[in-house]
């Protein structure tokens, strides 16, 4: 061994994976899946039971968390699924610029201008609407597998 010590430099996402593996059978309705290397909230889960020597077979039904397409996938109940990792965070509201970005402060007093505004067109007039009329608003960001977008809305009163 060396007398010389080791400095290592660290970060919170070192190494971290984008998902982690899961039993396809102890996956249930409104848990995470990833189907087609997208990030999926499951809708519906059907487990059918196959002959002599088969596998038992689950059926997934779920929709993109960012997207909203449908998609489908057929794992035998023993192999493992992967399973994105999903967070959620709240970020106010400081601008909107005319390019679609938003401007949001995060909790260590930062400001994160890399997100755009979401396609939904509810949300969107809700979140132009509210900031046109000078309300504070608080976004709730999904984060999943490297891609990011604002899915709620919460108004915390006037400025």
């Amino acid at each position: 061994m060396s007398d010389e010590e080791q400095h290592f430099e660290s970060k919170a996402d070192a190494g971290a994976s984008k998902t982690f593996p899961q039993q396809a059978g102890t996956i249930r309705k409104s848990g995470y899946i990833v189907i087609k290397n997208r990030p999926c909230k499951v809708v519906e889960v059907s487990t059918s039971k196959t002959g002599k020597h088969g596998h038992a077979k689950c059926h997934f039904v779920a929709i993109d968390i960012f997207n909203g397409k449908k998609l489908e996938d057929i794992v035998p109940s023993s192999h493992n699924c992967d399973v994105p990792h999903v967070t959620r965070t709240d970020f106010q509201l400081i601008d909107i610029s005319e390019d679609g970005f938003v401007s949001l402060l995060t909790e260590n007093g930062n400001t994160k201008d890399d997100l755009k505004l979401p396609t939904d067109e509810s949300l969107l007039s809700q979140i132009k609407d509210g900031f046109g009329e000078g309300k504070d608003l608080v976004v709730t960001v999904m984060s999943s597998m490297g891609e990011e977008q604002i899915c709620a809305l919460k108004d915390i009163g006037p400025k």
